[in-house]
This record gives structure tokens, sequence and C-alpha cells, in this order.
């Protein structure tokens, strides 16, 4: 099988695989999940991809839930090793990108009610999953071995992505990393999730709304600022009560 590498697929690889390294060498659970949240991989493969975005790239969260928790139930509690719960996860996220691909309708009205249910679930899933205690972990590979490494793994992703839609927008390229690179934190990781959806649904509507009239690419210039502003806000009020806690147990 070949694969033909356009200037923005190349771009891509670069700039998620500077993501995921970034990620490997951070030791707090926290600071990798803020680091795996940026919506760069979002951003380079909707312009890989050069679609508008639509219901697929909404319906994608869902997915990446089920990718993050299966992660986490497969290695934890079924006690597969941490790369083969990875194989399955993303395999299960595959499957169901290729088989609403075709049926997930492209206009307005399934758009704006997919990004609706997001913000409500992200919204309950953020209320209702617990934060929880885990280790950090930094990885004690070289970068000269791990960035090698970690650009192999991103490339490779490329040969899966094709059939997919907008569902190609949130394939796992970063969390295919960050699940192996916080293997000891990954209720944290999955609990990052609902965060994801409370901030880059907005920006996904930032872009439906301006993307005919400006264009894929400043619409999404136009997103990131919405998204880094909730981004903050979000920071703020899910870490003041993390380190209010750690300030009474003191």
């Amino acid at each position: 099988m070949s694969l033909h590498l356009g200037a923005w697929d190349v771009a891509l690889v670069v700039a998620v695989s500077a993501q995921a390294t970034v990620l490997a060498y951070l030791y707090a659970p926290r600071w990798k999940a803020l680091v795996w949240m940026l919506p760069i991989p979002f951003t380079m493969a909707s312009l890989a991809v050069g679609r508008p975005v639509d219901a697929t790239n909404v319906l994608g969260l869902p997915l990446l839930w089920v990718f993050t928790h299966g992660v986490r139930v497969l290695h934890l509690r079924a006690r597969l090793p941490i790369v083969a719960a990875i194989v399955v996860s993303t395999a299960v996220y595959i499957a169901g990108g290729w088989l609403l691909a075709d049926i997930v309708p492209e206009g307005d009205t399934a758009f704006w009610i997919s990004a609706c249910a997001m913000l409500l679930i992200g919204w309950v899933l953020q209320r209702i999953e617990p934060s929880r205690d885990e280790p950090g972990y930094r990885s004690p590979l070289p970068l000269r071995y791990k960035l090698p490494a970690i650009i192999a793994v991103v490339t490779a992703l490329l040969f899966i992505k094709r059939g997919l839609a907008g569902f190609t927008t949130l394939f796992p390229m970063v969390g295919v990393i960050a699940a192996y690179e916080a293997r000891y934190s990954l209720h944290t990781m999955a609990r990052t999730v609902p965060g994801i959806m409370l901030t880059l649904v907005p920006l996904m509507m930032v872009c439906r709304l301006l993307q005919e009239r400006i264009g894929l690419g400043p619409a999404l210039a136009v997103g990131w600022v919405v998204y880094l502003v909730l981004l903050t806000r979000l920071t703020r009020s899910t870490w003041k009560p993390q380190a209010d806690s750690c300030a009474s147990q003191r």
C-alpha cells in the first residue's frame, strides 16, 4: 500500500509528533492531559482532509471517549498489555468511524443537533466523572530514540485514516501515544475527554459559521481564539479544586 503525503499531511506528522513528544517528557498527569487537549491534530487533519467541518467531526468525540475508556478498561481491568489495549481501542474507533462516515448527514441540522448534544454530554460527564490522584511518569528513553519512534507511529497511522471523513480529524493520533505514555494515569486521560468536548465543539461551531465566508483556514484560526479562552477558564476551574485539596492534605 502506498501513501501519498501532501503538504498538510507532512505538517500533520510534524505537529502531532512534536505534541506527542512534549507529552511523553512531562511528568504530571494533568500536564500530560492538558497537552493532549490541544486541538493541533484536529486543526492539521482538517486542513489535510480539506473538507468542511460537519457532524462527522463532532461525532468523532464520543468515539474518542470510547477509545480512552476502552484503553483504560482493557488494560486495568481486563489486564491486557497496554499496547494490545491501544490496538483494540483504535480498531473500535476506526470501525465506528467507517460505519458512520457514510450515513451521517452533512447538513446544518445534523451538525447543530450533534454539537448541542456533545456540549450537554460533555457538561454532564465533567460533573459525574470523579478525579483521582494518579502517579506521574516521564519517558526515560532519550529523545534521539523517542522522537523517531513517535514519528514512525504517527506516519503509520496516516495509512488508516482514509475513508473516515470528518472522523479523521478526531482520530487519536496523539491519543495513541498519550495512552502509552500515560499508562499509569489512564483515568486522568479519560476524564480529559469531557473537557475536550466543552472546548473543541465551540471551535467547530465557529468553523461551521465562518468556513464558507472566509475559508476553512481562517475559520480555524478564529476558532482557536475561542478555544483558548474556554480552555483557560476550564483549566482554572478544574485545577483550583485539586490545588486546594493538596493544600488541605498538607
